[in-house]
């Protein structure tokens, strides 16, 4: 399956991986601890969540018609937690 990955620089790398997982929770199947998570998406998709140091690492996998649309959700959700400070992301495709 297409990956997507991206590396987020913040200082609440651990409690955003956190909440993200806690929200998806109640629809979706999640895994998480404060280090590391998954989300399983009804569409296939997996989001996978490592928080270390200053730097969320995030890798998605996604069916190619929805990768890019799936990394906007992914994005959309996390500014939303982090509405303090501004987060980049560079998504790159893995082959």
């Amino acid at each position: 399956m297409p990956r997507s990955t991206a590396a987020v620089k913040t200082e609440s790398a651990s409690r955003y991986l956190q909440q993200l997982c806690k929200h998806w929770s109640h629809k979706m199947v999640t895994e998480f601890d404060p280090e590391k998570g998954r989300v399983d998406f009804p569409s296939g998709a997996q989001l996978f969540l490592e928080a270390g140091g200053a730097e969320l690492d995030l890798t998605l996998e996604a069916p190619e018609d929805t990768l890019e649309r799936m990394e906007g959700v992914v994005a959309d959700h996390l500014k939303r937690f982090a509405f303090r400070e501004e987060l980049e992301f560079v998504w790159k495709k893995q082959v």
